[in-house]
């Protein structure tokens, strides 16, 4: 009966734990209107984060090279500044990061899927919600119209560097 009683005990005091949060690199964009946001997140044992989320609104931004442009400049914001974003503790509940004692969510962790959004506050509207993918690295350029576009020409060049080549 002991043993019975050990292994439940041990079993409630797992219950009772402090959920672990993922460790992980997480990035993504938003971009609606004039609003536009590029996230990268990096999580590491504690709850320890470190996130950066440069953003502009700029209604009359209503063209596909203003936005190329604008994307462009975030996506160096963002990589630019990264290595000057320090780590900050967060309280972690098993599904939302908070700053350490506030309510407002910060981030939301699906596990599942193992996306992450971030609300970014921008002034006194609604939080903006950012989806952000796990990643291995970084990339240099986060959004993802920007990033095929550049996929497409580095493989056009390499195929005409091959071309060349014959």
């Amino acid at each position: 009966m002991r043993p019975i009683a050990a292994l439940f005990g041990v079993f409630l005091l797992a219950a009772c734990s402090d959920p672990l949060p993922p460790v992980g690199r997480w990035e993504g964009t938003y971009q609606s209107g004039g609003a536009f946001i590029a996230a990268r997140l990096e999580l590491a044992g504690g709850a320890m984060a470190r996130i950066s989320a440069p953003d502009v609104t700029d209604p009359s931004i209503d063209n596909d090279g203003d936005r190329t442009a604008m994307e462009q400049n975030l996506a160096d914001r963002l990589a630019g500044a990264w290595g000057d974003v320090a780590p900050r503790p967060l309280d972690f509940d098993g599904a939302t990061f908070r700053q350490r004692g506030g309510s407002a969510p910060l981030i939301a962790w699906e596990r599942a899927s193992n996306t992450m959004t971030l609300y970014v506050y921008l002034g006194a509207q609604s939080a903006v919600r950012v989806v952000l993918h796990p990643v291995a690295d970084f990339s240099s350029n986060p959004w993802p119209r920007r990033a095929a576009h550049l996929a497409k020409e580095k493989y056009a060049a390499a195929t005409r560097q091959a071309n060349a080549a014959t």
